[in-house]
């Protein structure tokens, strides 16, 4: 089973919307906008983020919030989980203006689809045709990296997600760093924060690098264990990491869309 196929498989139950040629070309053009900005400013991992903290607002009970471009707006950038991301908004300002057709929910799921494949991540199938919407969710729908398993399941429960979605999403930290203006932490997760791979669950198994950051909700997926179960799965398998990454990524990045 490829990985795209593996992935293609969560899609079930999805009512794509068609889009018109021109949206499509529009789509592809700023593909390569993207491949292009990503590699200049090294920017993967908060392009990952954006678009995690757009679509992660999900609420499967009363269908509100998810990956619908309203974390442009100035309140919902406001939230304390989205500390750091008007840099990531503000960078993607040009692309959208190139593409004016492109909805913004679409651009910054793109984005988050470009910067995991770029790194050398598995590619995430990609459906265009988010509608855009104005009213911003509120604040508390995001992961808490203070906090443990109880609160992970909480959050992640609610967007419709489960155990293993969980971990498999958490293998994002694989990119990037903690900045201690943002978050109240500092450091990396791992010893090349540029690449994707499943480095952080070897990491998360070995504590031998002291220097490397692991955060509260990081150490929740090896203290429960049902999540540890996972964890062992992807330390050991790098490709049963990518496929089941890549199938979560694509549940999270269509919360709430197209939904049959």
């Amino acid at each position: 089973l490829s990985i795209s196929s593996s992935a293609e498989s969560v899609a079930m139950g999805k009512s794509y919307p068609t889009v018109s040629e021109e949206y499509q070309t529009a789509i592809t053009k700023a593909r390569r906008e993207l491949r292009a900005l990503i590699a200049e400013k090294n920017c993967a991992p908060i392009m990952v983020r954006l678009a995690w903290h757009n679509a992660g607002t999900f609420d499967v009970k009363d269908k509100t919030g998810g990956p619908f471009g309203t974390i442009r707006k100035p309140e919902e950038l406001a939230h304390g989980a989205n500390a750091g991301l008007k840099w990531a908004v503000d960078i993607l300002e040009p692309i959208k203006a190139k593409f004016p057709t492109l909805s913004y929910g679409d651009l910054y799921q793109l984005a988050g689809v470009v910067a995991v494949e770029v790194t050398g991540g598995p590619e995430i199938p990609f459906h265009p045709g988010r509608k855009d919407e104005e009213k911003t969710p509120p604040e508390g729908r995001l992961p808490d990296a203070t906090k443990g398993s109880d609160h992970l399941r909480d959050i992640f429960y609610k967007m419709g997600l489960n155990d293993k979605e969980i971990v498999a999403l958490s293998g994002a930290h694989t990119l990037g760093k903690c900045h201690k203006e943002r978050s109240g932490f500092e450091g990396a997760w791992t010893t090349q924060p540029l690449k994707f791979d499943n480095e952080y669950f070897v990491n998360l198994l070995s504590n031998q690098e002291k220097d490397l950051l692991v955060l509260p909700s990081d150490k929740a997926l090896v203290e429960d264990p049902e999540f540890k179960k996972f964890v062992d799965i992807y330390a050991k398998d790098e490709d049963a990491f990518f496929a089941d990454y890549a199938a979560a990524h694509l549940a999270l990045s269509e919360l709430g869309f197209a939904d049959a």
